[in-house]
């Protein structure tokens, strides 16, 4: 049967592995080392023993794809791996689950998720436009006038990018805003390079959300585009979606000291 995995955070007690009878709490990353051979994870965690239970630790272990899961529970159950005695694997059937609450992954995350089942050349982004919008919302709101009175200085950048999947035929795009206040002690070009660097990674997720990996039984993994609704940033052309963002006749590259240009080329790089 086909899996179809999300570019969230993990779900389900399917997907997480309880390991018992560890012996030190610095099996960590042999713990991952081990399970990482049957599938791409998501989290290991090393956990203290109750003091009514027997002294040692214990470990969850969870993976993207249930079927991966699977596979490791049955060929590490009862198997001795990196240490002396044998390890308890099963199903773990008691996680506390948040209904309504479905986390993204950060930007690396869905990196790793697209590169592990697409390798890396199986999709590829690029940013449409980054730009300073800081005081361009219209109006003033009293958490504006709050800022003001306390004399800090805020930037707001914006970034468009857009997710390419040149083997599936699927094109999609992603918005993200960041907003910090710019520390006066801290090189302003650093700053600005930090939130820029946010908002591009916002972006990059809000576009990896549309997208669903649908792996097959042969591990052949197909690429479908998912969104609730018509989504107008995958409408619009990039022109438009340019002119939708210009909120000033300036240019950025006039708004921004010498070296921040640079900046925005290096991001760009970085998304490759």
């Amino acid at each position: 049967m086909a899996e179809v995995l999300e570019f969230r955070a993990p779900s389900g007690n399917g997907r997480t592995l309880l390991v018992l009878g560890l012996e030190s709490d610095t099996s960590e990353h042999a713990l991952y080392l081990t399970f990482s051979a049957f599938g791409l994870l998501y989290s290991v965690r090393v956990c203290k023993n109750a003091p009514v239970a027997e002294p040692g630790y214990h470990a969850f272990v969870k993976f993207y794809s249930a079927r991966d899961a699977r596979r490791a529970q049955s060929a590490c159950h009862q198997q001795p791996l990196f240490q002396k005695s044998p390890l308890k694997v099963s199903m773990c059937t008691r996680q506390r689950s948040f209904p309504n609450q479905v986390w993204a992954l950060n930007s690396n995350k869905c990196k790793d998720l697209a590169n592990h089942y697409l390798g890396f050349n199986g999709w590829s982004s690029r940013i449409i436009t980054l730009q300073n919008i800081s005081g361009f919302e219209e109006g003033e709101n009293e958490e504006e006038e709050r800022r003001a009175s306390h004399h800090s200085q805020y930037s707001k950048y914006l970034c468009i990018q857009e997710l390419t999947f040149p083997q599936h035929g699927i094109c999609t795009r992603g918005v993200g805003v960041a907003e910090l206040q710019l520390d006066p002690s801290q090189e302003f070009v650093t700053a600005i390079h930090s939130i820029q660097k946010l908002a591009v990674q916002r972006a990059i997720t809000d576009a990896f959300q549309k997208i669903l990996l649908i792996v097959l039984e042969n591990g052949k993994v197909a690429v479908e585009y998912s969104s609730p609704q018509e989504d107008l940033i995958d409408c619009l052309t990039e022109e438009d979606l340019k002119g939708l963002v210009q909120v000033t006749d300036l240019s950025l590259s006039t708004q921004i000291p010498n070296g921040e240009e640079e900046i925005l080329s290096d991001l760009s790089l970085d998304e490759q």
